[in-house]
């Protein structure tokens, strides 16, 4: 009999195992094995091994869970199995996935899975999201692939995937790459590989990392308190192409003139910041001030990014030429 993969199920709650609760909103009620039993099938193409992280909704998760489900991946990878499926509350879903591709340090593919209905709605897509996961989890195509979001027949990279629409069955897409494959039945197609591989090697994070998206108008008092209360990074989701109000530019050159980390990126779902214009509080301004330009990611990535790396002790210029040499 011919070996089948053996993968890893680690349900951490969220929206694929939820009920409604007695008419307030829908809450995690559902273990691992109780999801199982709507998912036939399964067997006949891998050996499925259950592990219960929690019943976590995507907002109870933070950098610090999301850390050691990191840690428990790479314990199961050591462990020898052939790949990990993590099931997610979609709200965190792409901060967890993206932290742990970035920590990822192994051959085994690692699937994230959510669902946008719950269990009690009709039409759950909890089951049939869950059963692609795993195909794709255990497909030999995938090695060597990272961290990938399956969901609504899609495959996406981890470092490139964000969702779209609060509800909508499509939601998690890539809107400057496009997606990875798709699952066409039971058949997993890839279009491309993933751009590049980014790793970060740290036994901790750095949590006094924030995060500020910048409007129209907005002066610099929130990057003057994050200053004062001691922040070690400050991330600003900027402008279009990487621009600021001129009293938020004037607050962030001061930051950075303080011996904070200062990163730039955009508040737009796609494209790079750039320092095109020259402008008070253009991007060109923010560059000379010494803002670290971080393209091509949003900003809560960018912020799991810097917790990484300055857990790892990397300082700004070190930060500054992997981002370059990372960069599509």
């Amino acid at each position: 009999m011919a070996h089948l993969p053996r993968l890893k199920l680690i349900f951490t709650g969220g929206t694929i195992s939820m009920l409604d609760d007695g008419g307030r909103g829908a809450v995690p009620k559902l273990a691992g094995a109780d999801i199982l039993r709507d998912v036939p099938g399964l067997e006949d193409f891998c050996q499925p091994k259950v592990h219960d992280f929690g019943q976590l909704p995507g907002p109870h998760m933070t950098p610090a869970r999301m850390f050691e489900l990191a840690r428990l991946v790479d314990k199961t990878c050591c462990d020898g199995f052939d790949g990990v499926v993590i099931t997610h509350g979609t709200d965190t879903l792409e901060e967890s996935a993206f932290l742990v591709d970035l920590l990822h340090r192994h051959e085994q593919p690692v699937v994230f899975v959510g669902a946008m209905r719950t269990s009690s709605m009709l039409s759950w897509d909890g089951p049939i999201n869950l059963f692609q996961a795993c195909r794709v989890a255990a497909h030999p195509k995938c090695r060597g692939k990272g961290v990938m979001v399956v969901m609504n027949s899609t495959i996406n990279a981890a470092w490139e995937v964000t969702k779209t629409y609060t509800e909508a069955l499509d939601t998690f897409q890539s809107p400057d790459t496009g997606p990875l494959g798709i699952i066409d039945g039971g058949e997993v197609l890839f279009y491309r590989g993933p751009v590049s591989y980014r790793r970060i090697e740290t036994a901790r994070l750095e949590h006094d990392v924030a995060l500020v998206i910048a409007a129209a108008g907005m002066d610099g008092r929130m990057i003057d308190y994050l200053v004062e209360r001691g922040e070690k990074a400050i991330v600003i989701e900027a402008l279009g192409r990487g621009n600021l109000p001129p009293a938020m530019a004037r607050s962030a050159a001061a930051a950075v003139e303080r011996g904070l980390l200062v990163a730039l990126t955009t508040r737009c779902w796609g494209g790079r910041v750039s320092g095109t214009y020259g402008y008070d509080g253009g991007g060109a301004r923010l560059k000379e001030a010494g803002l670290l330009f971080a393209p091509g990611l949003p900003g809560h990535k960018v912020r799991l990014l810097l917790m990484a790396a300055l857990g790892a002790g990397m300082d700004k210029e070190e930060i500054s030429t992997w981002l370059a040499r990372h960069e599509p």
